[in-house]
């Protein structure tokens, strides 16, 4: 586990990457999730997406995409709660 965290360390960008990406297909698992009706599954998996494209933005200080990010996670925390 360590060689991992290593090797990410040497190369921040190739944490980005994964990261969009780990985020990118947990989004559209949520989206299948969502046409085959199957919930809450779908919501978990947009909220997971959801943190992982903030943290991508946190990483980039790229506001734009931790303020559409956050309000998106808000939204979806606050239909689970009601």
């Amino acid at each position: 586990m360590s060689s991992v965290v290593q090797r990410f360390n040497e190369n921040p960008d190739k944490l980005v990457f994964v990261m969009k990406w780990v985020a990118s297909i947990i989004q559209i698992l949520g989206y299948a999730a969502t046409a085959f009706g199957m919930t809450p599954l779908n919501i978990y998996l947009f909220l997971a997406g959801l943190t992982g494209w903030f943290l991508v933005g946190c990483l980039w200080n790229d506001r734009a995409i931790m303020l559409i990010h956050v309000v998106a996670l808000g939204a979806m925390v606050a239909g689970l709660l009601s």
